[in-house]
């Protein structure tokens, strides 16, 4: 089924948890011409389904959150996070460049400087820290997140469901165009970065110091 034109549905929610993890050798076997280029298409379509969402889009994050997890939050109606949350986007680290539309996002929701400590210097973000630059909505206890975020879920759920997409409608298509125009030279860029010796190099040196860990 697909969500974004079943009709009786209101909204959908998001729900995320992602752990690093991963081996040289892996890495090794991914990192193929072959296997970017295919990586890079899918990434291509996929932050373009979140673009053209057509429903609320409502980010529920209940754990860390890494790399693209983080950067098509700038995409969603709402997110949520437990305070234990935390929202990281090592791309300078790895050789590697923005992706998500963070580059376009992220600067409009908090600022270009704000944006730079993020997107170029690496810096993992807290759910407080997160909430209060813009990217995160509300911030609920670890211990009571499901069920504030259930109650709010199904609160939205009530709300008529065509004044929501029409709404959200009026919203995005402003800056539509702006966001695929994005997405594709995020895309274009990461294939660069990825077959870079640089890149190669600095994904290397992440994943035999994790190893070592």
């Amino acid at each position: 089924m697909r969500v974004d034109k079943d009709w009786e549905l209101h909204m959908v929610s998001i729900h995320t948890h992602i752990n690093e993890c991963g081996t040289v050798e892996q890495l090794k076997e991914t990192l193929t011409f072959g296997s970017i280029i295919s990586y890079v298409v899918h990434m291509l379509r996929y932050v373009s389904h979140y673009i053209d969402f057509p429903k609320p889009l409502i980010g529920v994050i209940n754990g860390p959150a890494v790399g693209v997890a983080v950067t098509v939050l700038g995409l969603f109606d709402a997110v949520y996070a437990t305070d234990k949350a935390t929202f990281h986007a090592p791309f300078s680290k790895l050789g590697q460049s923005p992706e998500g539309c963070s580059s376009y996002t992220f600067p409009k929701i908090m600022g270009t400087s704000k944006a730079n400590e993020i997107l170029l210097f690496n810096k993992k973000l807290t759910a407080a820290q997160a909430c209060e630059l813009g990217l995160v909505t509300e911030v609920f206890p670890d211990s009571t997140f499901q069920k504030e975020v259930w109650k709010k879920l199904h609160a939205y759920a009530k709300l008529p469901k065509n004044s929501l997409a029409f709404s959200k409608q009026l919203i995005r298509d402003v800056e539509k165009e702006k966001l695929h125009a994005v997405n594709a030279q995020e895309c274009e860029r990461l294939v660069e970065r990825w077959l870079s010796e640089e890149c190669m190099n600095a994904i290397m040196g992440f994943f035999a110091k994790k190893s070592k860990l």
